[in-house]
């Protein structure tokens, strides 16, 4: 079963509409609530005048900091924000356009949302800081990276001496905006009290989290809290921390001793809820002719709201994927008043592969040699800062993989030089990586009297295909058909784990359940061993095997249910756990991370500036695949959100309050089916038996690694022109065309034979 394109096992469920989302969940009598948020970027709330509408039809309560009780406050000694406590409308102070300053309840959400526009504001406002240029002089080193899993600086040798000794050198700046994570379902929340317990229906990636952060806050015993999560609809790092429509709702929940409903409108997501922090990277790198790297440092700029401090791990990457003896990576945060940073999907490496491999293409274009190239002749052999050796790295093979797929051998020479009609042509290529996290979980494995297996975690299926996952796994594990497995995730009653986050969810919770499972055969086949009644008596249990819903060794066999029925009449139960790397020798002894290679084909019209996406392909080695089918569909999505980072996810905010001018998604564009139109992903084999007894790693962020930097590098073959200031819109790219057609002698499409080769063009 393990490696099969499997169907999603919660697949009818969710199309028959029968799989209940946070905001979805039924409760009598349920109150409705709207989130108010603030229209200053900085300073204080001067003045409240709920009066108006606490009388409106309705309404139940108006929740402000005049009359919440008090909250706990951030812990920072927690490394791990998502589980601190997240305080709510607990002050006037105001620190960022959208901060939550309020919440209104009412019987219906139509008299809630009319009522919370009578509540009067009066704001005592302070300057505010929105530009990350401006302020970059005054960037400083950050206390921490995110989980204090990585240094803040690294060096070594001589980077200064080597750069400026190198034959050829690159030394570009890469500027990026704010990106937003906006998956399907909205941030929502149910909370439903009885008696002393609060039950909380909410949208989460990580359940034991969003107890022990909603406990934090409230300052009460996680025991009274019951977090229920079985289906989310997307997160990306949205939903690792709970924001302020679950802590308000509890609140509110608690005031009004009723059901409180809870979820932000799409335009406030884009001001309460973090995003990828906007950042400027300026990669240095210095080559002798021949390309081969002598210097290589990258360092990086991101924004942090001052309440809170984030720094997006950006220059990771460029730590372990290419040979260089001189080295400096660096990053730095600068205070501005817009909303918190926080993780989306890949934070850092998706940001900062852009750069830096937007930056090799620049330094392959520079010494005249083909991109691919210049990669294989800096690829390291062991990890160049820890040296160390590499679990399984392959990255190469994935890079010859993907050209001889993709037909690279047809990609223009020479930038803007290959034209279809109006339209130019241009290929790109560049590397994938992504660290493989591996964190701590248990899952539990039950078999029942009838032969049936119950597997137990507290684990979210948020869109990724955790449920099929688990039940192949212990299908094949116990030797049962797929149909006799059933999963139940998303709950804090079941076993504990660290959710879906940071690629670590599939491979943590693979791991825990290969290990209840190994404990649970072990069990079974002591049991029908010393039994006098089993058919098995008396065989040695470590000879056994589990196939077809029995157990088998050599000549006989027993049915499970038959064992179960008879030696543990309630049904039997294991736990295993994963071990997590911190705690793993393997993780300080080895390099230890996942790898793949990107190719685009773009169009750009030569008089207009359009630009179309033709193709794409990944070619990945992310060790052992569980499923072939969710993981090329992680993959693929992964690539089209790097597609939406290079060419149309921006944002723009304005300067005199930092509020984003574009926060919907009419406006803040993110691809859809027409913008691609054909994209594929595929695997390397592999299992790598560093990372885990089962060769799993992590891939649901590896397909956003890399992306965006191919497709830009497409960009600049098709047409000549560089663009580093993201995303590559028109009136970016239009100025450089211009500047090439008169230093070129470009002259407009009706002049220009078509030399594209047909045969690509099926």
């Amino acid at each position: 079963m393990i490696g099969d394109a499997v169907n999603r096992v919660d697949g009818p469920a969710k199309v028959t509409g029968q799989a209940t989302y946070a905001y979805e969940h039924q409760e009598h009598d349920v109150l409705y609530g709207v989130l108010i948020t603030a229209t200053i970027a900085r300073g204080q709330i001067q003045a409240i005048d709920a009066s108006d509408a606490e009388h409106a039809a309705g309404v139940r309560a108006v929740l402000t900091n005049e009359n919440v009780p008090a909250q706990g406050v951030r812990d920072e000694s927690l490394i791990w924000a998502p589980w601190r406590a997240h305080p709510t409308i607990s002050s006037a102070e105001i620190h960022h356009y959208g901060d939550a300053v309020g919440l209104v309840v009412a019987t219906t959400l139509e008299q809630a949302q009319a009522a919370s526009r009578l509540v009067r504001i009066e704001y005592n406002p302070a300057a505010g800081h929105f530009d990350l240029r401006e302020r970059a002089n005054e960037a400083y080193a950050p206390a921490a990276m995110p989980e204090d899993s990585f240094p803040v600086d690294t060096a070594l040798g001589d980077f200064e001496t080597g750069f400026d000794t190198a034959a050829c050198k690159i030394d570009q700046q890469y500027v990026l905006p704010w990106y937003f994570a906006q998956p399907m379902e909205p941030n929502a929340c149910l909370v439903l009290p009885q008696g002393e317990d609060l039950f909380v229906y909410v949208s989460t990636q990580i359940v034991d989290a969003a107890r022990a952060s909603i406990a934090a806050t409230l300052r009460i015993d996680p025991e009274r809290i019951h977090v229920i999560s079985p289906f989310v609809g997307g997160g990306f790092g949205s939903k690792l921390r709970v924001h302020a429509e679950t802590i308000l709702a509890v609140l509110a929940a608690q005031k009004l001793n009723r059901a409180v409903k809870v979820a932000l409108t799409r335009r406030q997501i884009f001001h309460v809820v973090g995003a990828r922090p906007a950042s400027i990277q300026r990669v240095r790198l210095g080559a002798g002719p021949d390309g081969r790297l002598i210097a290589l440092a990258h360092e990086a700029i991101t924004h942090t709201n001052p309440e809170e401090e984030f720094a997006d791990p950006i220059a990771v990457s460029a730590r372990s994927l290419y040979a260089a003896p001189d080295r400096l990576t660096r990053h730095r945060v600068a205070q501005l008043d817009m909303l918190d940073a926080e993780d989306v999907r890949a934070p850092g490496q998706a940001t900062g592969l852009l750069g830096l491999e937007s930056a090799m293409d620049e330094l392959a274009h520079a010494v005249d040699l083909d991109p691919i190239e210049l990669r294989i002749r800096n690829e390291p052999e062991r990890d160049p800062e820890r040296d160390v050796p590499f679990s399984e790295r392959r990255l190469l093979e994935c890079l010859q993989e993907g050209a001889a797929r993709f037909g690279w051998d047809r990609r223009p020479n020479r930038p803007a030089t290959v034209r279809d009609g109006s339209w130019l042509i241009g290929y790109g290529v560049a590397a994938a990586t992504r660290v493989q996290p591996q964190a701590p979980a248990t899952v539990g494995v039950r078999i029942e009297p009838d032969g049936t297996a119950l597997v137990l975690s507290d684990m979210t299926d948020i869109g990724t295909g955790t449920y099929t996952i688990l039940a192949q796994l212990a299908a094949e594990e116990l030797g049962l058909p797929i149909q006799c497995v059933h999963v139940e995730l998303g709950r804090s009653d079941l076993p504990r784990s660290m959710g879906s986050a940071g690629s670590w969810g599939a491979c943590s919770s693979s791991l825990a359940l290969h290990n209840a499972c190994q404990n649970l055969r072990q069990r079974l086949a002591h049991a029908a061993s010393s039994d006098a009644r089993s058919a098995l008596h008396g065989t040695e249990p470590t000879a056994t095997e589990f196939s077809e819903g029995r157990l088998i060794a050599g000549a006989v066999s027993e049915s499970l249910s038959d064992i179960v029925a008879r030696s543990f009449t309630l049904g039997i139960e294991a736990q295993g756990d994963s071990v997590a790397m911190w705690e793993d020798p393997n993780y300080a002894d080895y390099s230890i991370a996942t790898y793949g290679a990107h190719f685009a084909e773009v169009r750009v019209d030569a008089d207009t500036g359009e630009i179309r996406v033709r193709r794409m392909l990944g070619v990945f080695a992310p060790g052992r695949i569980l499923n072939a089918k969710t993981a090329r569909s992680q993959l693929v999505g992964g690539m089209t959100f790097g597609m939406g980072m290079a060419l149309l996810e921006g944002t723009v905010p304005d300067p005199r309050t930092g509020a984003f001018v574009n926060a919907d998604l009419a406006e803040y564009l993110v691809p859809v089916h027409a913008d691609i139109a054909d994209i594929d992903a595929i695997f390397v084999d592999g299992f790598d038996d560093k990372a885990n007894t089962i060769g799993v790693k992590g891939l649901g962020e590896l397909g956003i690694c890399g992306s965006a930097a191919a497709v830009a590098n497409a960009v600049f073959n098709a047409t000549g022109a560089r663009v580093r200031e993201f995303p590559i819109t028109l009136d970016k790219l239009l100025p450089a065309l211009r500047n090439i057609r008169a230093t070129c002698g470009l002259e407009p499409s009706s002049a220009h034979e078509v030399r594209v080769d047909r045969a690509s063009n099926d």
